[in-house]
């Protein structure tokens, strides 16, 4: 049991889970410039969230990943004496494990990155999704895309982690950010599947958002003249094993192709939205794990038990706990202060 920021938060474990190696990880306490920075760019990246031996299991799990030691479900076999570029260019990206593997759900709840969605987004985190990018060289990039176009929750909350695994720079393909861009609309779809602000008047609609791009002259992509704005902005995401990226559900993003010839690079993808926000993504709450704090909405549990507030014996959320009086109200001084709200005559 704990106190953060003032306001009691009551986040107590079954006695199984206490024993949990996850709950000795040293917590991450999100600095005010961090967080101005996050508000002003869209994004924020924190050096060496994860520690370095958890990236190491994340790459000795890629490695069974990538020569077929772990089943992907969906994923053709290896062949028999498959090639170093076999094994490199089977797997891109690999979906939503986390209902498959425990490892999946540890690092979709790893406490430090919960630690800092919630200070983004929280203090209530919904743990959404799971991916993993195995970008052998030569691999595609993809275009310019907005995250919440894909994964919209009222209010909109969305926000997502990138851990890099290998160092991720220009040379093999890293992510590259619009800062500013989280003012624009989620931009929907000219037909198919894909969310948008529909009601803003002049919206246009999109095409081919997301689609392969590897060089600066893919204008199929139906973001491209939105992120052209931001053109003189746009930064490579220049990242160590272990940073992880944050950014929000509208940022402009991208990356483009692996252009070594030795290098892959390799990341853990993470979604999260507010537990308040409702979602029909993915089945809707009801399908999400609650990760911290609490909600009145329906949420999972750890398949694997991961400790988090899904699994918490007792739950209490700051947003449960304000810390404002019910009421203020300017008295005859002219100060604020705390009221009771009566029945009182008064003259309109």
């Amino acid at each position: 049991m704990s106190e953060d920021a003032g306001a009691i938060f009551k986040f107590e474990m079954s006695s199984v889970a206490k024993n949990d190696p996850w709950l000795e990880i040293e917590p991450y306490k999100v600095s005010v410039d961090e967080y101005r920075t996050f508000r002003r760019d869209g994004y924020l990246i924190v050096r060496g969230l994860v520690q370095a031996d958890h990236v190491k299991a994340l790459l000795e799990h890629t490695e069974d990943l990538m020569h077929d030691r772990i089943t992907v479900p969906g994923a053709d076999p290896l062949p028999v004496g498959a090639t170093l570029k076999e094994i490199e260019t089977r797997l891109l990206r690999i979906h939503m494990l986390h209902t498959e593997l425990e490892i999946w759900e540890h690092y979709l709840l790893y406490p430090r990155v919960l630690d800092v969605v919630q200070a983004l987004t929280g203090p209530d985190v919904l743990a959404m999704q799971t991916m993993m990018f195995i970008k052998g060289p030569g691999a595609f990039g993809q275009g310019f895309h907005q995250d919440t176009y894909y994964i919209p929750t009222f209010p909109d909350t969305l926000i997502g982690a990138w851990i890099a695994l290998d160092r991720a720079d220009t040379e093999n393909g890293c992510l590259w950010m619009s800062p500013g861009s989280q003012c624009e609309p989620i931009y929907p779809p000219t037909t198919g599947y894909g969310y948008g602000d529909w009601g803003l008047e002049g919206l246009p609609t999109v095409a081919n958002v997301g689609a392969h791009s590897n060089d600066d002259e893919n204008l199929s992509n139906g973001l491209k003249p939105v992120a052209a704005r931001y053109t003189d902005r746009e930064v490579p995401a220049i990242m160590e094993p272990g940073d992880v990226a944050f950014f929000g559900g509208h940022v402009l993003h991208r990356s483009l192709m692996n252009r070594t010839e030795d290098r892959t690079r390799r990341s853990f993808v993470n979604h999260y939205c507010n537990a308040r926000s409702f979602t029909t993504w993915g089945g809707g709450n009801g399908q999400h794990i609650l990760a911290r704090g609490n909600t009145h909405l329906e949420y999972a549990q750890p398949k694997f038990g991961t400790p988090c507030a899904a699994n918490a014996v007792e739950r209490m959320s700051i947003s449960d706990n304000p810390l404002s009086p019910p009421m203020m109200m300017a008295t005859p001084s002219g100060t604020m202060e705390p009221q009771v709200p009566v029945d009182e005559p008064h003259d309109d």
